[in-house]
């Protein structure tokens, strides 16, 4: 039979999974000895089956009674016993830390029979003992009847106006008892019935409470936003209850070894007098800090200093710590290992190293990525209170401040004059990169985390806010909640928070990427110091390669300053837009083979060009070009703006030859699905000479470098094949040329297509590398456009729990995962010495390249401001693999 309940002396933290994270703490800290209430764990287990079966499994009722009467036994008091009642708190407790998303019931067992009890056993104070029973009545009322807890709150407030206070504290007993009297018909008014006289049953339903709350509303928008799993269910305390409100010599508090913000050694905390947990919480009296608690109990307060001692020693880390005081005597609530900023998570474990208490795998293992990310990004200083217009979608983070621009040509020019502008669009498109490059920022009204803006601005580490719905865009202006921004009006955005104010906000800078950029030395700065102590240990120790995504000189360049060790992916067709559209044009209207090989040799010496300085920027390290991938109609005008073109110059009198000739090649190049049309490897066998044109720019760009001292290491990577006697053709034009010049290169192909990733045995035999194109393996793997969908029914997938988390941010590992497994499984079985890495999004993701890293993969590719964040997370894989102790 399942045991489903705990005494504290049976359980320890390293039960979490059965006892959640605050039964399991409470636990240890009772085997440590301190002082703790007496109580029990109902376990994770029943509120999974309750949550399952819709009621509490078999056995259950019996198990609670049982432990309870241990706990009678150990209060020396029993439930419901009206001369001497033990009174109990029902708290949630989930595996890991959601606090206040869950329910917590205190006081349970007070009744009419009861209260007067409770006032006998605290020396007879009625007022302490009608304010707990008021108490228990407006929680049990909300949180298990669903009684709204504003027509608790209004009575209250009515109490505190006719005895001329605005504070609790100026409630006497009499005015109390009137209150319970109130709160009860509220209770009945809204329930039907009366508020519950058993004390076994306001345990049992309270029981019932805190499980059902796992799947309140706001519980599952916590577990979706912190990618917690939604099947752990939380487990329930029952623990007797202490009193932080029985007078100045009581009262409750929180507390922090370590300052939780910084990583700062001290004391850090707040305490309030005379009063229960959930006063803090609510922030009815403003708390006072914890060291004031020495002037007015010093024998409470040195103890604590020691337990806070004696808990940060056993967990070896920065503790987070509840306790009560109840007329001097001192009890401990709760413990944890404490949330903490980016920052703090860095300081607090190199000076745990430093201390001797963990080493720098460990260091390692207790720092994320995501951390690092949150570091390297500006942020706003909100201390005056911006006025804020909208919220959208947290899309790339940062602190971005500008003139609005509504135009990407515009932008591009105000910028080039040394403005700081804004680039403000319903949405955004390839056409928008040079303004998107130039902009401090980008805000949208449509689109989310993974929408074309999203994705471009975090690859450029560009501030973006996208789906911003309140924000209504039009010529020359937009509107939002009423308000009217003109171009040239200043906004910021936040694309930390999805933020959007009115007028400057100050930015801060962060140091870390002035570390990053080679402008601030480590011992500079304390966080500074920290991450380039946890990141230099985090090289040393990983397996996993980390190259960037990157297609002009100046992009190489700081992915180089960032630590990458080569370039994974060079999108060849970015090099296609802005001023050389010109040709490209020519290239599709060519009507000859002499038109197009004339367009083809005037792209030469451009793509060369751009080759030599990327080079030169990775001199010494490998760069991987992938040939052009989108199909050639992307790099024309949009068909409804060419044909309202045509039909205005025809109107006049005035046809143009040149946009009709475009016009009909829009006509003759439309596809109905573009993502799996004529693109990729079949763009360069379909045309000839292209993907020659751009083989032979590599090959000459590499002689050129060679000649004035730069180490050059080519690779090839044909885009979208799905079998093997595609590579097998290109591969072997790409060989003649290299050939013939005297270059030698690795051909290799990206496997973005599900046949390629299941007849990887078959193409690594034409193949030196393999590289994951996952952002197209995903679209093409669920059978969705990822432009098209995420904005249609992502969010409800998201609330259904199909996706935990967009397949688009973190690799599906079940679906798209297992593509890759069998890729690099098959593909080195046919070719052991097969080089094999990932260049989509994913490669950038923390968890992603954990799963990577497990996969087998040589290296991640990610945008360079993303690198810092794959070594971080490569290392964190190689110290997890390797048995790392962990928290």
């Amino acid at each position: 039979m399942t045991k489903y309940v705990y005494d504290f002396a049976e359980g320890s933290k390293e039960l979490k999974d059965l006892l959640g994270g605050k039964g399991g703490n409470l636990a240890e800290m009772a085997n440590l000895g301190l002082p703790v209430p007496p109580g029990f764990t109902v376990t994770t287990d029943a509120c999974r089956a309750y949550l399952r079966g819709g009621d509490e499994p078999f056995g259950l009722a019996d198990e609670i009674g049982l432990h309870l009467e241990r706990l009678e036994r150990q209060a020396g008091r029993r439930l419901g016993d009206p001369d001497d009642p033990l009174l109990v708190s029902v708290r949630s407790g989930a595996k890991f830390s959601m606090p206040g998303m869950m329910e917590t019931i205190l006081n349970v067992g007070l009744s009419d029979a009861t209260v007067a009890g409770l006032a006998t056993q605290t020396g007879g104070d009625e007022r302490f003992a009608w304010d707990s029973y008021r108490r228990l009545i407006q929680m049990f009322g909300r949180t298990v009847c669903g009684v709204p807890g504003e027509a608790f709150e209004r009575a209250l407030d009515d109490a505190k106006r006719a005895a001329g206070t605005t504070d609790d504290l100026g409630l006497d007993a009499a005015a109390l008892r009137g209150l319970v009297t109130r709160y009860r018909e509220i209770f009945r008014e809204h329930t039907g019935h009366d508020f519950p006289q058993d004390a076994r049953e306001q345990l049992d339903r309270s029981i019932r409470a805190v499980f059902d709350s796992w799947n309140g509303e706001r519980a599952v928008l916590y577990r979706r936003q912190e990618h917690i799993p939604a099947d752990l269910g939380t487990a329930v305390n029952i623990v007797a209850m202490v009193f932080g409100n029985l007078g100045p010599d009581s009262g409750t508090g929180v507390a922090f070894t370590r300052d939780p913000a910084t990583g700062a050694t001290g004391v850090y905390g707040d305490y309030l007098a005379n009063a229960q947990g959930e006063d803090v919480v609510a922030g009815i009296r403003n708390t006072v800090p914890l060291q004031q608690l020495a002037a007015v109990d010093k024998h409470a307060y040195d103890e604590l200093m020691v337990i806070m001692a004696k808990l940060e020693a056993h967990y070896r880390d920065l503790c987070d710590i509840e306790f009560t005081i109840e007329r001097g005597k001192l009890w401990m609530l709760q413990t944890r290992v404490g949330k903490r900023t980016a920052a703090a998570a860095f300081v607090i474990a190199t000076q745990l190293v430093d201390e001797g208490v963990i080493d720098l795998d460990e260091a390692l293992h207790r720092v994320t990525g995501a951390q690092l990310a949150q570091l390297m990004f500006p942020a706003f200083d909100l201390s005056r209170a911006p006025e804020r217009l909208a919220r959208g979608v947290a899309a790339s983070p940062g602190a971005a401040v500008g003139a609005v621009v509504f135009d990407a040509k515009r932008a591009a020019a105000l910028a080039a004059r040394g403005e700081r502008v804004i680039l403000v669009r319903r949405e955004t498109n390839p056409d928008d990169l040079p303004g998107m490059i130039a902009a401090q920022g980008i805000l949208t009204s449509r689109g989310g985390k993974t929408s074309h803006a999203a994705v471009v601005a975090r690859g450029m580490g560009k501030t973006c806010v996208c789906g911003a719905d309140r924000i209504d865009v039009h010529d020359g202006h937009f509107t939002a909640d009423g308000r009217t921004v003109a171009e040239g009006d200043i906004v910021s955005i936040d694309g930390s928070a999805g933020t959007v104010y009115l007028g400057a906000v100050p930015v801060q800078e962060s140091p870390v990427v002035r570390y990053f950029e080679g402008t601030l030395s480590p011992g500079a700065d304390p966080l500074v110091a920290a991450v380039d102590r946890i990141l230099t240990h985090a090289d040393k120790v990983r397996r996993l390669g980390v190259r960037a995504n990157a297609d002009t000189a100046d992009d190489a360049a700081r992915a180089r300053r960032f630590g990458a060790q080569g370039i994974g992916l060079c999108r060849t067709e970015h090099m296609f837009l802005g001023e050389r559209r010109p040709l490209v044009e020519r290239l599709i209207l060519a009507g000859t083979d002499d038109e197009r090989d004339k367009a083809l040799a005037d792209l030469l010496p451009l793509q060369r060009a751009d080759f030599e300085r990327l080079f030169e920027a990775m001199n010494g390290l490998p760069v991987t070009v992938r040939l052009i991938d989108p199909p050639l109609h992307e790099f024309l005008p949009p068909l409804d703006e060419l044909a309202v073109r045509v039909a205005l110059e025809e109107s006049r009198g005035e046809p143009d030859g040149h946009d009709q000739a475009l016009l009909d090649a829009v006509h003759r190049m439309h596809e109905e699905n573009p993502m799996l049309g004529l693109r990729g490897v079949r763009l360069g066998l379909v045309v000839p000479g292209l993907f020659a044109m751009q083989i032979r720019a590599v090959a000459e760009a590499t002689l050129a470098c060679r000649e004035r001292g730069v180490t050059v290491r080519p690779e090839i990577m044909v885009p979208l094949v799905g079998a093997v006697q595609e590579l097998e053709a290109v591969r072997e034009e790409a060989q003649q040329l290299l050939g013939a010049l005297g270059v030698q290169a690795r051909v290799g192909t990206m496997i973005e297509v599900p046949r390629a990733a299941l007849t990887a045995g078959e193409i690594a035999r034409a193949a030196d590398f393999f590289s994951f194109g996952t952002n197209d393996l995903t679209q093409m793997g669920w059978g969705f456009s990822r432009d098209d969908v995420e904005g249609a029914f992502f969010t409800r997938y998201l609330e259904l729990g199909i996706f935990g988390v967009s397949p688009f941010e973190s690799i599906d590992r079940d679906g798209v995962g297992r593509l890759v497994r069998i890729a690099v499984d098959e593909g080195r079985r046919t070719r052991p010495d097969l080089h094999i890495g990932v260049c989509g999004e994913h490669g950038g993701d923390p968890a992603s390249i954990h799963f990577f890293h497990d996969a087998g993969l040589d290296y991640v590719s990610c945008s360079p401001f993303r690198v810092p964040v794959a070594r971080l997370e490569a290392g964190r894989c190689a110290v997890v693999a390797t048995g790392s102790d962990s928290r």
